[in-house]
């Protein structure tokens, strides 16, 4: 059964004006809510802020009028960013058009192309959105997720179940950064 590829569809605000695009990018990690426009992939499991990418949606090097013009900027993580470059292809804004109209998530988390999206099919093969840290990484977020909400009701003494949750819980979060660390490993 699929699922939704984002909860949360990201909104461009920032009115401000920098001669430099850099200067946007705490803007941008707000208004994509400190995920990858492309993946939907958090920030927070790359490394924070400081590792993910400002992209171009229509490249600077083709644009550069649209060099400093927020509209045109997308919070993204680097593997997107590096293998959309300056590629003018068909591909979706994230903030103008929602993705989940596009693209949606198996079970597993992996991102697939709606068939009837001749766009996200360009952009799933383009910036490789089968790769399986895109998959890893939505899992190990929903069951970050469902950590957080057990915790917050571990305490009442009502709930003894969650306790048991909360060891599964740990055991699947565990095979699944075990599973990643490996994936990470052989990738080096």
């Amino acid at each position: 059964m699929a699922s939704n590829f984002r909860q949360l569809s990201p909104k461009r605000t920032c009115t401000k004006t920098y001669a430099s695009y850099r200067s946007f990018k705490s803007y941008l990690a707000i208004d994509f809510n400190s995920r990858c426009g492309y993946t939907d992939c958090p920030d927070f499991w790359f490394g924070g802020k400081n590792t993910f990418h400002i992209d171009h949606f229509k490249p600077f090097s083709k644009n550069p009028a649209l060099a400093t013009d927020y509209s045109n900027l997308v919070y993204c993580c680097s593997y997107v960013n590096i293998l959309k470059s300056d590629d003018e292809g068909d591909y979706i804004d994230p903030c103008n058009i929602d993705f989940n109209d596009h693209f949606e998530r198996d079970v597993d988390g992996s991102i697939i192309p709606k068939d009837t999206s001749k766009e996200a099919k360009y952009m799933f093969s383009k910036l490789q959105l089968n790769l399986s840290r895109y998959k890893f990484i939505w899992k190990l977020d929903e069951i970050w997720e469902r950590l957080l909400k057990l915790q917050e009701q571990i305490n009442n003494p009502k709930n003894i179940k969650i306790k048991n949750d909360l060891r599964i819980v740990h055991s699947e979060l565990a095979e699944e950064f075990t599973i990643y660390l490996k994936y990470l490993k052989s990738a080096q």
